[in-house]
């Protein structure tokens, strides 16, 4: 599973200014709402009990708020890098400041994980977490994030 087939271009953030987990969760339920049509305040809702059960971060400042959502058609994916680390309840401890936020279909385990294990495997990427980290807007994380294909050989 390929992350540009998750990740919507306009679902790249910069500088989104949450001062708290809750307020970073907030944020992006809004543009998750703005993009699959489904109520902000579920969406919120939902994935504050997730962060009840254990926080998502995954340590080196990078959180993946996930869950799986009723009435979703596919997985969705958004990624905001937030302007001043915050508490995410990080198992190393440190603040985060990167955020990819996973919402599923409710009956899509499988592809659910898979999306998690790619999403993963990128943040392991100690030069991509660099470049993630002194892009200089949101055009340039959109080309670390969904670089473009190659085109194919005729």
């Amino acid at each position: 599973m390929d992350l540009t087939e998750l990740l919507m271009a306009d679902a790249v953030l910069n500088g989104i200014a949450a001062a708290s987990k809750k307020g970073a969760l907030e944020e992006l339920s809004a543009v998750a709402s703005a993009h699959t049509g489904l109520d902000q305040r579920d969406l919120f809702s939902a994935l504050v009990q997730r962060e009840r059960l254990g926080s998502t971060a995954l340590g080196r400042g990078v959180a993946v708020p996930h869950v799986h959502v009723p009435g979703l058609d596919r997985i969705y994916c958004a990624f905001a890098r937030l302007t001043t680390p915050i508490d995410f309840e990080a198992p190393d401890k440190l603040p985060v400041d990167l955020v990819f936020l996973l919402l599923s279909p409710q009956h899509a385990s499988g592809d659910h994980l898979k999306a998690l294990a790619r999403i993963s495997r990128l943040v392991r990427e100690t030069a991509t977490m660099e470049r993630l980290r002194t892009a200089r807007g949101v055009d340039q994380l959109r080309a670390i994030l969904l670089p473009q294909r190659a085109p194919h050989a005729a």
